[in-house]
């Protein structure tokens, strides 16, 4: 369920204590608008670590780029704080168009990774992340299960791909040497990912 509070020194009272019990990490503000963001569960920050060691080991160690869990992402340089998202994962390849500014980053990255936690508003982010430049951007859904690859066609971020357990096909990135799909494991679904050489693959 979703609150909204208007007044302005209940706000300020909310967003200070979440900042100070240390539980603002992943909030964001959307035009102004502050966005307490639900915490991750067990589940979500696994998948994250595991996508973040998978990225580590092909885009990093590889010094193909630099992939990072939760930065902060903006459209503009003054006053960033007023409009900024923060996307589970990402990376950003050298000769990416983005441009790093300490404590957040100007402009898309070449891959953006939201896990969708119940109540959230990922999918919401979508014109955002095109109004960015975000040349790609993975959706994992857990209810029900699913990976949908966005890739970006001129300004629009467009579907190129939905993996589920029904039909578990290989989604390919075109920004990192990847594909990716979903396949049944005992306690829940697992994402596979194999290189593009199918050199090294993990499941996660």
């Amino acid at each position: 369920m979703a609150t909204l509070v208007t007044d302005p020194d209940l706000a300020e009272q909310l967003i200070k204590d979440r900042k100070f019990r240390g539980i603002d990490q992943r909030d964001e503000v959307w035009e102004g608008v502050y966005v307490m963001t639900p915490a991750p569960n067990d589940e979500h920050q696994d998948l994250v670590g595991g996508f973040t060691h998978v990225l580590r080991e092909t885009i990093d160690h590889c010094q193909l780029g630099k992939s990072r869990p939760g930065v902060n992402l903006s459209d503009r340089v003054e006053d960033w704080t007023r409009n900024f998202r923060c996307p589970d994962v990402v990376v950003f390849l050298n000769d990416t168009t983005a441009e790093f500014h300490n404590t957040f980053w100007l402009g898309g990255p070449d891959l953006a990774i939201e896990v969708v936690s119940p109540e959230d508003q990922s999918r919401e982010k979508l014109s955002f992340y095109e109004k960015i430049g975000t040349r790609e951007l993975l959706i994992v859904d857990r209810d029900p299960w699913q990976l949908e690859l966005h890739r970006l066609a001129g300004k629009k971020l467009v579907l190129a791909g939905t993996s589920t357990l029904a039909d578990p096909v290989w989604l390919v990135s075109e920004t990192v040497p990847l594909k990716l799909r979903l396949q049944p494991d005992e306690k829940r679904p697992v994402i596979e990912l194999v290189t593009s050489n199918n050199e090294k693959k993990w499941r996660i």
